[in-house]
This record gives C-alpha cells, sequence and structure tokens, in this order.
C-alpha cells in the first residue's frame, strides 16, 4: 500500500495501459476513476499518483489539495501528470503543478521504457521519505526515552535529596538534643550546689534558733544569700544567652566605659601580664545596656587572662567600622551600617577551629572542671544578637585569639545632662498607697511586708482582672507595682487599662522574664521603670522612693 501508484486516467485507455507496464515491471498499482475515487485510495496509502491533466479538469481539486497541504513533515507525495505534446493551450491543466507540490510531466504518448524510469525515480524518493519518517519516529521515541530517563534521574535526585534534607535535619535534631542536654546537665550541676547553700544555710538557722542559739547566724545568712546570688547571676547569663534578657539600650560613650574599667581590669588580670588600651578617638557612640557591656568586657578580659597561664600581653581596642552587605548579609540580624567595635586580644595559647566552632555554647569550657561554667561567651554572644550586634572569633594556635564586639551606631543625638541625685525620704509620708499586682504569693508578701516596714499603705491583687477594679475605685493610688508576667492580661496590657483611669499613673515593673519586656526602649512609656528579679530591697526601695517623689 506504501508503495503502489494510484491511476487517474478516465479517458481512454490510459490508465488500463499504464497499470499493464507498472504491473510487468513488478509495480502495485489500482485505477480509480475520479477525484474522489483517488482521494480515498490515497488515504490508505500511495507510493505515487499517476494523473491525466485532463482528469484534473473534470472535477473538484479542493480535497486533493487539502490532502496534499495536510502531508507531514517528512512526506512530499510525488505526482507523475500525463500531459499531451504542446504548449499551456494543449495542457491547461499544467497550471495546477505548483500547487501539487512535487509534479514530474509525462508526455503522451509515452513509451514504456520512460514511465518506468519516472515511476522508478518517483518510487526511490518516495522510499527515502519513508527511511526519513522511521529515523524522526526513531528520534522521537529516543527523545521520549531520554526525557523519561531524565525524569527519573529529577525523580531520583529529588528523593536522594529529601533524604540528605532528613538526615541533615535528623543530624541538627541531634545536636540540638546534645546541646540541650549538655545545657540541662550544667544547669543542673551548678543549681544544685547552688540550692545546697541556700537550703542548708536556711535548716541551720532553723536548728539554732529552735536551740535558741543567736551567736553567729550572719555567717550563715551571708552563705546563703551567697548562694542565691550566684544563683541569679547564672540566671541572668542563660538569660543572656537565650536573647531574652531585660535590656536598657541607651547611647554608650565605649571608651569612657573602658577606661572607668580600667582599674578594675588590671585587678583582674596578674602581674605577668601587660594591659594595653588602644582606644581610637574619635569614637562614634554606642547603643548597648552598659551594665552589660561592662560584665561583657570583664568577661572578654577574664578569658584572656586565663588563656595566658605563662604571662603575655592584653589589649583593649575601640574603633568604628562600617559593616556592607556583602558582610552582614551572611548574618540574619545585622543589617548594613556603623558599628563600634570593641575587641579584646591576647596572646595565649590560641583556639583550634574546632573550638571555636563551639565556644558560644552553653556550658563549653576547655578550663579544668570547677573553673568555669561555660557561660561567659554564650551570654557575650546572646548579648551582642539582642543588641542588634554580632561577636566574632579570630585565633591561631600558639599566637593568641581576639573576640571581637560589634555594637550599632547609636542614631539619635546625645542627651547632655546628667540626672541630679534628689534626696527621698526613707519612709512613706502622708499615706502614700502601692498597688501590687503579682501571681507568686511568696513575691507579693515579701513586697508587701518591706513596704509596709517603711510606713507604706499597699493593696494586693494576685491578677491583673483582680487589679482593674481597683484602679477603678476611688482608692489613692500613688504607685503601680506589677510582675510583667501575670497569668492572662499581663503587666503592660494591665497598665495600659490603669492609664486609662489614672493618666498620670506611675509603674515599677518586677520581672523574672517577659520576651516583650527583652528591650525596655519599646517597652516603657514615661512614668514606667522596670527591675529584673531577683533583686535587692534596697533597690526596690530606692525605685519606690523614687518614683513616687518625682
Amino acid at each position: 500500500m506504501s508503495e503502489r501508484a494510484i491511476i487517474l486516467a478516465p479517458l481512454g485507455r490510459d490508465s488500463q495501459i499504464a497499470l499493464m507496464m507498472l504491473n510487468e515491471a513488478g509495480f502495485d498499482g489500482v485505477i480509480t476513476q475520479d477525484l474522489i475515487g483517488l482521494c480515498f485510495e490515497l488515504q490508505q496509502g500511495a507510493g505515487l499518483l499517476l494523473i491525466s491533466s485532463e482528469a484534473l479538469l473534470s472535477g473538484e481539486l479542493e480535497p486533493l489539495l487539502e490532502l496534499i497541504e495536510q502531508q507531514p513533515a517528512w512526506s512530499d507525495l510525488p505526482i507523475v501528470l500525463m500531459t499531451y505534446h504542446g504548449g499551456p493551450e494543449q495542457n491547461p491543466a499544467s497550471r495546477f503543478g505548483p500547487q501539487l507540490g512535487n509534479v514530474t510531466f509525462l508526455e503522451r504518448p509515452f513509451h514504456p521504457v520512460t514511465l518506468i524510469s519516472l515511476v522508478t525515480t518517483a518510487l526511490r524518493g518516495r522510499r527515502r521519505q519513508y527511511e526519513a519518517r522511521d529515523r524522526l519516529i526513531d528520534l522521537s521515541q529516543s527523545e521520549l526515552r531520554l526525557q523519561n530517563t531524565l525524569e527519573t534521574l529529577e525523580q531520583q535526585v529529588e528523593e536522594r535529596t529529601a533524604q540528605l534534607r532528613h538526615n541533615e535535619e535528623a543530624l541538627r535534631q541531634s545536636q540540638k538534643m546534645e546541646a540541650v542536654g549538655q545545657l540541662t546537665g550544667g544547669i543542673a550541676h551548678d543549681f544544685n550546689n547552688m540550692l545546697t547553700g541556700i537550703i542548708g544555710s536556711l535548716e541551720l538557722l532553723r536548728r539554732r534558733l529552735a536551740r535558741g542559739r543567736v551567736e553567729d547566724l550572719d555567717s550563715l545568712i551571708d552563705l546563703g544569700v551567697t548562694s542565691a546570688n550566684r544563683a541569679a547571676g547564672l540566671t541572668h547569663r542563660l538569660l543572656a544567652f537565650s536573647r531574652r534578657q531585660s535590656l536598657d539600650s541607651k547611647p554608650v560613650e565605649m571608651n569612657t566605659l573602658v577606661v572607668s574599667m580600667g582599674e578594675l581590669l588590671q585587678r583582674s588580670i596578674n602581674e605577668s601580664i601587660q594591659l594595653d588600651m588602644q582606644l581610637s578617638e574619635p569614637l562614634w557612640v554606642a547603643e548597648a545596656d552598659p551594665n552589660q557591656l561592662e560584665s561583657a568586657l570583664l568577661n572578654l578580659v577574664i578569658n584572656a587572662r586565663d588563656a595566658m597561664a605563662a604571662g603575655g600581653k592584653l589589649v583593649v581596642k575601640t574603633c568604628n567600622q562600617h559593616l556592607d552587605a556583602g558582610f552582614t548579609a551572611a548574618h540574619s540580624n545585622l543589617d548594613p551600617g556603623d558599628y563600634v567595635v570593641l575587641s579584646v586580644t591576647d596572646t595565649g595559647c590560641g583556639m583550634p577551629q574546632s573550638t571555636i566552632n563551639r565556644a558560644f555554647d552553653p556550658f563549653f569550657t576547655t578550663k579544668p572542671i570547677g573553673q568555669g561554667t561555660g557561660l561567659g561567651l554564650s551570654m557575650i554572644y546572646g548579648f551582642s544578637k539582642q543588641s542588634r550586634g554580632h561577636v566574632a572569633i579570630d585565633s591561631e594556635v600558639g599566637k593568641g585569639t581576639t573576640v571581637s564586639l560589634y555594637l550599632p551606631r547609636f542614631g539619635g543625638d546625645v542627651p547632655q545632662d546628667k540626672p541630679v541625685d534628689v534626696p527621698h525620704a526613707p519612709f512613706a509620708q502622708n499615706g502614700e498607697t502601692v498597688l501590687i499586682v503579682e501571681d507568686d504569693p511568696a513575691v507579693r508578701v515579701l513586697v508587701s511586708t518591706v513596704l509596709s516596714d517603711l510606713g507604706y499603705a499597699f493593696v494586693e491583687a494576685g491578677d491583673a482582672d483582680s487589679a482593674v477594679p481597683i484602679l477603678d475605685s476611688a482608692q489613692r493610688i500613688d504607685l503601680l507595682i506589677s510582675d510583667v508576667g501575670l497569668p492572662g492580661m499581663n503587666g503592660r496590657q494591665l497598665a495600659e487599662i490603669g492609664r486609662q483611669y489614672r493618666p498620670d499613673l506611675k509603674v515599677l515593673f518586677i520581672t523574672g522574664y517577659a520576651e516583650h519586656a527583652a528591650v525596655r526602649g519599646g517597652f516603657l512609656d514615661p512614668g514606667m521603670q522596670m527591675i529584673t528579679k531577683p533583686f535587692t530591697f534596697d533597690l526596690l526601695t530606692a525605685k519606690v522612693r523614687e518614683m513616687i517623689r518625682v
């Protein structure tokens, strides 16, 4: 079917003669009576068409031209058009040649050899078209197989990537659990020691008082207070590491702060270590919590001292530095801009990369057991991140270590007026009253007892809901003391409601941990202050007197 000749010559015996010649030469053919029959046979398959010119004038050519137009890209059907000897006048159908495409003209009468030669040539070209079709099919199948292979590879890559991510996540989770275990173990060890000092001191006090022995109680009280203060310090370092401590950020003249600590730093190192302060001038004003910055500097100096057991040189340096986007892109909390840098450099033993990688981990220390908590650098790390800064370690084994603390440059106007100390009366006057809102009964009792001893009247509430009716009443209230982390409505929300009833209400917040109070500048409005648990009663009473008298 694919190589047969379809013959259309309706007049005379041309079709029978042509078919006979083809059969004698070994070619198949079929005779059709009109263009409709030719189109039908053509749809079944053909190697070439053998058409007389008068057949093109005897019917509608559109179906045949549409079939030729719709041939696939590889096909160019050969057509032998039988004409008469002479020009266009004798063969008006020759004008259809361009529309038919691959046309060869054969003048009648024709010799059998000429016909067979034309048919042989046409079929040879047709076979090449079939070969091209087969190659296209093979290429298409190869492309399909390649596409399937690529899809399979992509799927394998996706599965492998997913597996690697799963393994990475499992490793990260394992590392987190190891860090949590190390953190928990370190906390439990230190707190158990501190609780032993507190509980033991209280138990001995109870026994001696029960026996009527009141001498030498101060040493037991001092022991308990010291242990409690150590526990408070550990809690503050943990909050610093987790970036949850309450920071009182303000403009800091870094050089002034470092100079003021010079004597303390000198006492913290031994005579074999030379302290060199290299303070740049002029230096930008930094924005940070000065108390936390002092603690960070002291920690860095002590670490540097411990790294120089045989003595050496310790350099405390300040400088200005602009961090561009290329540097800050690697640190999620850093913005490009100006920073004030405080660095501490020692000439000690240095650290290998494996130690640098873990230097900021909580409770990780290279010091002998009992000589380090492992919270110094982790506290500095948390403080720097919470202050929108950065901390970096540069160290080489045998040559020393540099720890650099980057703090953002203060962007506002630096206040010039220094606060003036105003003497406050030690006791309450004129019936001054304090509203105490604290959910912990022990803390509430202690605060109310201290204020009562100073002559203040007080009203107590265990939560914000109980405090709102008091604020909405005619009760005199000179100061609201409230915990931040109350159950239900928190202390900050209570203060907002309180100021709706009493616009001039003064508020002193006390907090052990409050996420939204981490940066005081964005938490406190005018007429509000904050102290952090655990606090001394001297600090509490001083704040109460200061706020009521202002």
